[in-house]
Parts: C-alpha cells; structure tokens; sequence
C-alpha cells in the first residue's frame, strides 16, 4: 500500500465523519432550543408552600383535587393579569407568610375574590422538596402586616378551637390543628364569625371576602371532613352562578408564565412561518454547499455572430407566428443545396431534378422519395408543430442523399 492512499485511510475527516459530526451538531441545536423555549413548562412546581401546586400539608393541590372531583370548574392561573380581570369566575389568591408586601401594594384585585392569610411557617424539606418540614405558627404580628393591606386596624388572633361555630351554612364543627386563626376588624363586615374573632370577613361595599384560616382549605385541614365541607360550602356560595369558575392564583408564588418569543414562534399560528423561515435557511446552505467551480461570466445583452443573428430571426418568426408561411421557401433552399451537393447539372428543370432525387432514393432504399416529401411540403400545414415533423421528414431525407455533407 502506498502512503498516499495510507494517509487517505486514516484521514479522519471524510465525508461520513463530517455527515455525523453535522448531524449531532444540528440535533444538539434543536434540543437546546427546544429547552430554551419549554424551560419554564419543565420546570418543577409542586414544591412545599402555600400554593395552588403544591401537595404538601400548607398547599391548595387537595384543595384543586377536591374541586374536580365536585365537577367544579377549577383552574390554575400563571398569568398576572387574570387577578384584574378574570372574566367573572372567583379567584382565590393564597398569601405567603413573607415577600408579599410589593406584590400586594401594586395589585389591583377585581371582584370576586377570595384572599387565605397565611397561618404556618414551613419550609420545604431538603431531601424532598415537595415535603413541609417543622411546621410551626407564625406569630400574629407577621399575619397582620400582611393583613393592614386590606384593614390597617385589624387584628390577628390565634385562639383556642372552638367547639361549634354558626355559619351562613349551617353549623361548622371545626378540626383544625393547634389554634384557629381569626381576625378582629371594626372595618370588615363579619360572614361566619365565632365568640372570639371572625373567620370569614368582607370588605365593604365589595365582593372580595378574607379568610383568616388556611386551614379550612389546605390540605391539612381538607383532611377533616368537617373542614372539607365548610370549604365547599363556602367557595359554593361566592361563586355566582353553577358555572362560574374557580382560579387559583399561582403568580403570587413566582410561578407567573413569562413572554417568551423563542416559543411564541414555535406555538400556533406562528410555527409554519418559522418552518418556512428553517426551509429557506436549509436550501441556501445545500445551495452554498453543493455549489462547484467560479461563476458563470455575465454575457452581452445582445449577442454576435451567426448564431446568434440566425437565433434572433428565428424568434422574429416565432413571434410573428410565420412559421407555417416557410415551408415554400424552404423546400426550394432544399432543392439548391442537395443539388449542389450531389454534383447534378445546373442545366437540369425542377422536374428532371425531380426524377433523379427519386431514383436515388430508390437507389439508397429510402422510406419516401423526393416526390413524396416534395408534395407533403406543398399541401396545407394545420400548426407549427406539423410543419416542423415535415420539414424534419425532408432534412433528414437530405442527410440520407448526401451521406451527411451539407
């Protein structure tokens, strides 16, 4: 083996190497993009909190469970916007024990509404996210600095259970763990109130209610029938109709979805154009790629020489549709150059020379003789086409005679 074709061998960049070098670079391109875009999508939700994903003791998941499996309308909101208009349905906004404070200053909050204090620290485990770990009490000056945002004067109160409370539903048993949490307010009007403080209360002149105690729709206290029924009772009776719907507010929690223009091309309608926009970008690349040797150098406008002069005339005709109109003209042109060619007498008539192109023909054993052709010539043509198959039939026949010379 020579060494040229040893180096050949062992040259790592052939075409196959390269083909799958290309192929991995471009399928690595469209799964980073694709997790550029969907990023936000993929991300994991249901870590421990008071929020509407979460399915740990202080999160509202049982509380979505619950809705559905009542056939009640019930979705989960990652769009700041529906707080200020939620096209009717009653939205719940779940409030975290710390970090609210902006949040809460710059919202505008359309009716209905439901707004849960917050009541327990408890701070996703290490080990599992998704898991609460040491649960405890916030103090009542933490849960009123978030409740002076609805009622400056107000006040929180971490009390004993009671035993029974009375409610606009009927009578409310309440399993809660610990203390209830209730408030104390001369500005908020009083729905379901016990003897120590209210649980349920409502701005005035508004549609928007406060409930003191989370517990009566998280997970921990979903886990008491008692507390499961007040909680259907209670969003049932501020939703307007059978069909209004229920929202959880999610952006509050920092899981608001975020305008992304890299999937917004990818999502409909707009995804044929950035087909459309990768298809040209991939054939200009093949263009580029398989493209060989220097261009073409830009000719004359209006080009020189018999050619092209014989080329032009011919577009004349075509132009003038005079194509049929030649065929006298030509059979005559014919006629001269054989004659000349085959060396016949100059002194010979149109019909003398007829007979000797026919016995040449019948000499060479020719399909159509000079008669034959002649009087095809003649007759009427219907098209362009039909001259052109004539006209060919005597070219052809001039070949035969003159063995090819011209």
């Amino acid at each position: 083996m020579s060494s040229t074709s040893r180096d050949q061998t062992n040259n790592p960049f052939n075409a196959r190497v390269i083909a799958v070098v290309l192929l991995v670079a471009i399928l690595s391109f469209i799964a980073w993009v694709t997790l550029l875009a969907w990023s936000p999508e993929l991300a994991k939700r249901d870590n421990a909190g008071p929020h509407p994903y979460a399915k740990s003791a202080t999160g509202y998941g049982g509380l979505v469970s619950l809705l559905k499996a009542q056939n009640i309308p019930v979705s989960v909101s990652r769009i700041s916007r529906s707080i200020e208009d939620h096209e009717r349905g009653l939205m719940i906004l779940t409030l975290e024990p710390y970090g609210m404070g902006a949040k809460l200053e710059d919202m505008y909050l359309a009716p209905p509404a439901l707004i849960v204090l917050p009541k327990w620290t408890a701070p996703p485990d290490r080990a599992k996210p998704e898991w609460a770990r040491d649960m405890s009490l916030m103090s009542t000056d933490t849960v009123e600095r978030t409740l002076e945002y609805f009622d400056e004067d107000g006040r929180i109160l971490q009390a004993s259970v009671p035993d029974r409370v009375n409610t606009p539903y009927g009578r409310f048993e309440p399993d809660f763990t610990e203390k209830i949490q209730l408030i104390e307010s001369s500005t908020l009007e009083p729905v379901i109130r016990s003897r120590t403080g209210t649980l349920l209360a409502r701005m005035p002149d508004e549609e928007i209610y406060i409930l003191s105690d989370p517990d009566v729709l998280n997970t921990l206290g979903l886990a008491s029938f008692e507390n499961a029924r007040l909680a259907t009772m209670l969003i049932n009776s501020l939703r307007q109709t059978a069909d209004t719907p229920v929202v959880l507010d999610a952006t509050l929690h920092g899981f608001e979805r975020s305008d992304n223009l890299l999937k917004l091309a990818l999502d409909i309608p707009y995804i044929g154009a950035t087909l459309i926009t990768f298809v040209a970008l991939a054939m200009l690349g093949w263009s580029a790629l398989i493209r060989f040797g220097s261009p073409g150098r830009e000719g004359r406008s209006i080009a020189l020489g018999k050619e092209a002069l014989a080329e032009n005339t011919a577009g004349l005709i075509t132009m003038a549709r005079r194509e049929t109109q030649m065929a006298p003209g030509y059979l005559t042109l014919t006629r001269r150059v054989t004659a000349k060619t085959v060396g016949a007498p100059p002194t010979l008539s149109e019909t003398e020379l007829a007979d000797l192109f026919d016995r040449m023909s019948e000499t060479g054993n020719l399909s159509a003789n000079w008669t034959q052709l002649a009087h095809s010539l003649a007759s009427r043509i219907r098209s362009r086409d039909d001259f052109i198959e004539r006209a060919r039939a005597l070219y052809l026949w001039r070949q035969e005679i003159t063995h090819g010379h011209k």
